[in-house]
């Protein structure tokens, strides 16, 4: 007897669509969408404008949102303290302005800068000590931290299995896990480690690429294999997200889940 599971929670993201952030986000229901990820970044930053568009799109559909905080120019492994002190800042201050929609939120760990690349156990504890700040002032609002493993860039904490989940345990924090980004892991060439071991993820991105850069292709246009990533997930409860380049290519990466699915 065939046992028909639960549909998938599929929420949508794109970076690239920063110049045109909000009008599409009442389509993606249509679509097929339950959910979309605000990514904290250009023109979806969260400011008081900003902030009056989401919040009307929360209230006319039904789209459970999620959060990326942002990255750019930021870097919790800094060992400059006032630049360390403004990233986690920034970070606070977009989970304060968000913590009435949202319950999970995405974070890059840190990296190498010139000086951390000769101190590097010392911003490595700069990292942790900043996650911690992030993961504690999220948990007094009612939110969820998920560390986001990294793509292949020289100096980037979290690119590996180990290093990665060693990093979410060294928090000690019960409001933390692991988002699994599988194209981030094809670019290392770690996607079956990332998913011998889904004990700390707490969410998920999807997209595709061709093993070498952060292309963001729609899934089934790279090298992953998809039907094994999604047998590996089957018993994930979570959400998960396409982070795409447009809507097109992220209802086209929906479509694919969903055949996976059936």
């Amino acid at each position: 007897m065939k046992v028909n599971k639960p549909p998938m929670e599929v929420s949508f993201s794109s970076l690239a669509l920063v110049n045109n952030p909000f009008d599409w986000a009442y389509d993606l229901e249509d679509l097929g969408f339950t959910g979309w990820e605000v990514v904290s970044e250009g023109k979806q930053q969260l400011n008081d404008s900003t902030l009056s568009q989401i919040k009307n799109i929360v209230e006319t559909t039904n789209l459970v949102l999620t959060l990326h905080l942002p990255f750019s120019d930021l870097n919790l492994g800094s060992l400059n303290h006032p630049i360390w002190r403004e990233t986690i800042s920034q970070m606070t201050r977009c989970l304060n302005r968000a913590s009435d929609f949202i319950e999970l939120a995405v974070v890059h760990p840190g990296h190498l800068s010139p000086l951390g690349m000769q101190l590097p156990e010392m911003a490595w504890r700069q990292n942790i000590d900043g996650l911690r700040q992030i993961c504690d002032f999220a948990n007094e609002r009612g939110i969820r931290i998920g560390v986001e493993n990294m793509v292949n860039m020289q100096f980037i904490l979290g690119k590996q299995p180990g290093e990665i989940l060693g990093m979410i345990e060294s928090l000690e924090r019960g409001n933390v896990g692991l988002t699994l980004d599988i194209g981030h892991a094809n670019t290392n060439g770690m996607v079956d480690e990332f998913l011998e071991d889904l004990s700390k993820v707490i969410h998920v991105h999807l997209h595709d690429n061709k093993g070498r850069s952060d292309e963001h292709l729609s899934l089934g246009k790279g090298t992953i294999d998809w039907k094994k990533v999604m047998t590996k997930l089957d018993g994930y409860k979570g959400r998960v997200v396409t982070e795409a380049r447009t809507v097109e290519e992220g209802s086209a990466s929906l479509k694919l889940l969903k055949s996976l699915q059936q």
